[in-house]
């Protein structure tokens, strides 16, 4: 089994604002509301979760096959 990266570096598109996260290793994250500016990101299009539009890390599912589903 492969290793995964489970933490991410969230930054808001909004404000800049940054957060290490833990990211769901069996589902994708549609929504992530930021704690500085309160802006609830979702993801960009073509991206599966917030993760792949915002983070320095994509999800999981993308890490290990390239696509969630």
């Amino acid at each position: 089994m492969p290793d995964f990266v489970l933490e991410s570096v969230l930054t808001c598109p909004q404000c800049g604002h940054t957060k290490r996260e833990m990211m769901p290793t069996d589902a994708c994250q549609f929504f992530y509301e930021c704690e500085a500016c309160k802006a609830v990101l979702r993801p960009k299009a073509g991206d599966c979760c917030v993760f792949c539009s915002y983070g320095s890390v994509k999800c999981p599912p993308m890490q290990s096959h390239g696509c969630c589903g």
